[in-house]
């Protein structure tokens, strides 16, 4: 084991002891109740749906059988929890909150609100929006069942060019090999709009995950009847959701509004996924040319629509 892999099992342990000591997770009841963590999120579970299989709870929960019914009989104890035998399955056992039984989560529930609340508090927004993204990202990386809740297409906010210039000269790097001249290259493209663009005639759009920025394209003016299509990206975690394809077909829609005839674009052969998308919103190949660009050696192609 590395001195990297040491540091890093170092991290992670660090983070877990404060974070279960700011969420207080080893006081001896949760959200200063009379239930420890496991107890609380059975309940949590059971008020879930209105009866649940004990077999199905356990999976769920990932933990061990006799601690699960232990748990059980002392809720049902309490008269917090009814347990029955399955109506198709006499072998298999189910489980509900009683009236009693649901008071209980409404109250842990509302504690747990005011405790996450509370902590956000001490936040301001952006750094508020920082942390949702940052648990977001743990989540996605370590939780293999994780998918994302759904993208909205938005405008662009404050920040969001320098996203746009940083992962293209990222994300081009890993996955292409292309040098800092690419990302040089999209910092010019991006300056000009800034600096320089018509909102009547151009506008750009960024494709959001849960707070976060996860795609982006720009339409740019060519000239009085031609518009650009540029900078189309979509983060690897975001592709198979339709990002790339409601992306292009927003820049479509503006072009149109915007009154030009035809919509062109410049791409290379090797990003074969976005070239798909092009095909299927319309787009047609018009030419293609060999150059030397970005440290590598490219085919370039020109693409165009006609919108009218």
């Amino acid at each position: 084991m590395t001195d990297t892999d040491l540091d890093c099992i170092a991290a992670v342990r660090s983070f877990n002891r404060f974070f279960t000591t700011v969420m207080g997770f080893l006081d001896q009841g949760l959200l200063q109740s009379d239930y420890s963590l496991t107890e609380a999120r059975v309940v949590f579970e059971l008020a879930q749906q209105p009866e649940r299989d004990v077999t199905e709870l356990r999976t769920t929960l990932d933990i061990d059988a006799g601690q699960l019914s232990r748990i059980l009989a002392r809720l049902d104890g309490a008269g917090l929890v009814e347990r029955s035998r399955s109506s198709t399955d006499g072998r298999r056992h189910r489980a509900a909150l009683t009236a009693a039984g649901r008071d209980v989560f409404a109250g842990l529930d509302a504690r747990s609100n005011r405790q996450a609340g509370e902590l956000l508090g001490r936040l301001s927004d952006e750094d508020q929006r920082r942390l949702v993204a940052a648990l977001g990202t743990v989540r996605e990386l370590l939780d293999d069942s994780a998918t994302p809740s759904g993208y909205v297409i938005r405008g662009l906010h404050p920040g969001d060019l320098g996203w746009v210039v940083q992962r293209n000269g990222a994300l081009y790097a890993q996955e292409y090999g292309w040098d800092q001249t690419y990302e040089a290259l999209v910092a010019r493209i991006v300056a000009d709009y800034g600096a320089e663009h018509d909102p009547r005639h151009e506008d750009a759009w960024i494709a959001e995950i849960d707070g976060r920025p996860a795609g982006s394209v720009f339409c740019m003016r060519a000239d009085e009847t031609t518009a650009k299509l540029r900078l189309l990206l979509v983060e690897p975690s975001a592709r198979g959701l339709g990002v790339g394809s409601r992306l292009v077909d927003e820049c479509i829609r503006f072009a149109r509004s915007a009154g030009y005839s035809s919509l062109v674009l410049w791409t290379n052969d090797v990003l074969t996924a976005a070239r798909r998308i092009y095909e299927r919103a319309g787009f047609r190949l018009v030419d293609e040319e060999a150059h030397h660009s970005f440290g590598q050696e490219l085919v370039g192609q020109n693409w165009r629509l006609e919108l009218s």
